[in-house]
């Protein structure tokens, strides 16, 4: 067994205009001082990243590794989140999803996608030349308008979307299988690989590329009522990643899994700082370790009710207190009597 690493925490939700948020060298400081090991990178964010010198200049990344060593911690993943949301939009979002990208490609999904891929290819090197071998990613979505069957969906319609998907995937998980990188989609609603069912049908439609992988989020599985720890049994082989975020989900008689279209403070399912919601951690923790997960536990903070800066000063003790140090003898040695085969021979009566 392998004890996994931690605590980390994703930059992106704390990443701001106002110091120590505004840079990479005093976010990096901030976090080591609230105790986390290590820092994920969002790459889309140039006040603390530049993704195509890190894909680019060796000079650049001794750099980054310079300033992270400095400050106390080390890079667990970098992220493109954004960048593989747009490498497939349905037209329906193409207003909202524009903002992820620069203005010279706004109202211009063609454009908008082929710089999405090269940001992803981009990636794919950045991350070899910080030596790690996994990347956290969306997929996008061309299907989510059609998540539930009604109307009835066209013959045909899903099998089209998750080919396309995987056409659009496929040069892109080449690049980084040549990088020796695992592409690690976060599954999430929103994206078209948002849970087992949709993960295994892109699998397949990538014709089962190695380097298809997941980042294990549980509380987009709480959101959805899915079994997250039945989920791990079944897909820990692809688990590479893992967020802790936690949620919960309180029903009523008034709303449910879609939640009204409510804010949300006022819908069921929701978000919360670790140890506010209802994820079993200890139980994920213990699985992950029982299946040999030796990747980053890296917080990511989403809350509807309380600060981010005491989500994260709470988040690194937590993460912390959760990680099983595995041991390297069985709890029942002291009782080993030592025999050897000829006695077990004799015990079985052989």
């Amino acid at each position: 067994m392998k004890t996994i690493k931690g605590p980390g925490i994703f930059l992106a939700q704390f990443a701001g205009d106002e110091a120590p948020f505004n840079s990479l060298p005093s976010i990096a400081k901030w976090a080591a001082d609230l105790g986390y090991k290590g820092i994920q990178i969002p790459t889309w964010d140039g006040r603390l990243f530049d993704l195509k010198l890190a894909a680019t200049s060796d000079a650049y990344v001794d750099e980054i590794k310079g300033i992270v060593a400095d400050a106390g911690v080390e890079i667990t993943e970098l992220s493109t989140h954004l960048q593989g949301q747009l490498v497939a939009v349905h037209p329906a979002y193409d207003k909202m999803f524009d903002g992820f990208a620069p203005e010279s490609v706004h109202n211009n999904p063609k454009a908008r996608t082929e710089w999405a891929v090269d940001q992803l290819k981009m990636a794919a090197k950045a991350s070899r030349n910080f030596g790690i071998n996994v990347h956290a990613t969306f997929s996008g979505a061309l299907l989510w308008p059609y998540m539930y069957p009604w109307p009835q969906r066209p013959a045909g319609l899903v099998e089209m979307g998750f080919k396309e998907l995987a056409d659009r995937w496929i040069p892109i998980l080449n690049v980084f299988d040549e990088q020796g990188v695992d592409v690690c989609y976060e599954i999430h609603p929103g994206e078209d690989l948002h849970d087992g069912i949709t993960f295994e049908r892109f699998r397949e439609a990538t014709g089962n590329h190695s380097r298809v992988n997941m980042l294990y989020d549980p509380s987009h599985y709480m959101l959805q009522q899915l079994d997250y720890l039945d989920h791990i049994d079944i897909y820990h082989e692809f688990l590479k990643m893992f967020h802790v975020k936690d949620a919960e989900f309180n029903p009523n008689g008034r709303g449910g899994v879609y939640g009204g279209y409510s804010g949300w403070v006022e819908r069921p399912g929701r978000f919360r700082s670790l140890g506010d919601g209802q994820i079993d951690f200890s139980a994920i923790f213990s699985k992950l370790t029982q299946y040999d997960y030796d990747g980053w536990a890296v917080m990511e903070w989403e809350c509807c009710l309380k600060h981010p800066e005491q989500g994260a000063a709470e988040g690194a003790p937590f993460i912390a207190d959760h990680i099983i140090r595995v041991t390297e003898k069985a709890f029942d040695d002291f009782a080993d009597s030592g025999v050897d085969e000829d006695t077990n021979r004799q015990i079985l009566g052989l």
